[in-house]
């Protein structure tokens, strides 16, 4: 598999060197401070720019391949309605009286929407409810989530549910005290029981995504109204498959985002699978004058923002991944800033020993854009050692 990986560590790597090159001899220092074409050593002296200083440290230096990447929400849920509402145990009709806006965010015990007037709450759960919740039922998971629902919203005050998934007496009075607090039902009116469409189960905290239902239209059995994803920030990028072998689930990535700033993630998941682009959308591209042939195959990689909050508002926002081909540990590195152009090709740096100067060549491996460092080694140099950089 290392085997497999090197060539395309190699480009990878190839390609930053390129990046990089660029960059620095871009940049107006390398080509002030160390020369150039028809340009004599001698002459640098006139046209000297201000400088500071930083030090030659040990440490691990990372090869990054920057790709593309979309931010969105990590799952996919669709809520379904069900004829028969939410107002005790009783079907009453099934029309939509409320609905949220998309990108609202729903918590535990809130209204999902309303159906005849009374609210549809979220609660917490891996599966959905399939049957109505009332004194008599079968034992079953289901039951497990709603006992650990009522407990979790304070509707068993007396702690005298016990989790084990048996609807029990307990279990009914917990039930009507939600029924009187959140649906307002009177005491008359509150069954201890909930008809299947009375409550919503997801696994956690949920942000709307898409409104399919209209308010004031009936809910058949299994109608959609609406989509939701949970609340939890991911990036997706389409991997060229040249980079698989680089990818593992938990490597380490930094993400750079619209403003330029950069948060770190983890990769999530990588997809055993190739995603193939539909035939019939690649065509309808070429028809409206897109692209110029056929897209390849990638592979499905999300990442797990490791700060969440920084992608606060910032849903389908165009990223960059950099994503690590190499790694060189406990390596001497520099400031990429540091580096010299030399007359004849290649690179050096300004070593300051009390209060003088001397330039050393230097040999460099590995660039890591993203910390802004270089791999290198030279004669005399060692940890610690002064460099001169552009003054900030």
């Amino acid at each position: 598999m290392e085997a497999e990986a090197a060539p395309a560590r190699r480009r990878a790597r190839a390609g930053l060197l390129a990046t990089t090159l660029v960059v620095v001899a871009a940049g107006g220092w390398a080509a002030t401070r160390g020369g150039g074409p028809g340009r004599p050593a001698t002459a640098q002296a006139a046209a000297e720019v201000p400088t500071g200083t930083a030090v030659v440290a040990r440490t691990d230096v990372v090869a990054r391949q920057q790709v593309p990447g979309t931010l969105g929400y990590d799952g996919s849920f669709t809520v379904v309605g069900h004829a028969g509402g939410a107002a005790g145990g009783q079907a009453q009709g099934g029309i939509v009286t409320r609905l949220p806006a998309p990108g609202a965010v729903i918590r535990r015990g809130r209204a999902v929407y309303e159906l005849d007037g009374r609210p549809v709450p979220l609660w917490y759960g891996r599966r959905p409810a399939w049957r109505a919740f009332q004194a008599g039922m079968a034992d079953g998971p289901d039951v497990r989530a709603l006992e650990a629902n009522l407990v979790a919203l304070g509707f068993d005050p007396d702690h005298t549910i016990t989790v084990d998934g048996h609807f029990t007496a307990a279990t009914r009075a917990a039930v009507r005290r939600w029924q009187g607090k959140t649906l307002g039902l009177a005491p008359a009116l509150r069954s201890g029981a909930i008809p299947l469409g009375g409550v919503v189960f997801l696994p956690g905290p949920v942000r709307v995504a898409a409104v399919a239902a209209t308010a004031g239209a009936a809910v058949q059995p299994g109608t959609p109204v609406l989509t939701a994803t949970s609340t939890r920030p991911v990036v997706r990028v389409a991997l060229p498959p040249s980079f698989q072998q680089l990818v593992r689930r938990g490597d380490r990535v930094r993400v750079t985002l619209p403003d330029g700033t950069t948060t770190p993630g983890r990769v999530a998941t990588v997809s055993r699978a190739a995603a193939v682009p539909d035939p019939a959308a690649a065509q309808e591209d070429l028809g409206q004058g897109g692209g110029g042939g056929p897209e390849q195959a990638t592979i499905p990689l999300t990442v797990r923002l490791s700060r969440p909050g920084t992608a606060k508002g910032l849903d389908q926002a165009p990223v960059g991944v950099a994503i690590t081909t190499e790694a060189h540990r406990g390596v001497l590195a520099v400031p990429i800033t540091a580096l010299l152009a030399e007359p004849g090709g290649g690179y050096a740096v300004e070593v300051v020993e009390g209060g003088a100067r001397r330039r050393v060549p230097v040999k460099t491996d590995l660039f890591d854009e993203s910390a802004g460092v270089v791999e290198v080694e030279g004669p005399g140099l060692a940890e610690g050692t002064t460099v001169t950089v552009p003054a900030p």
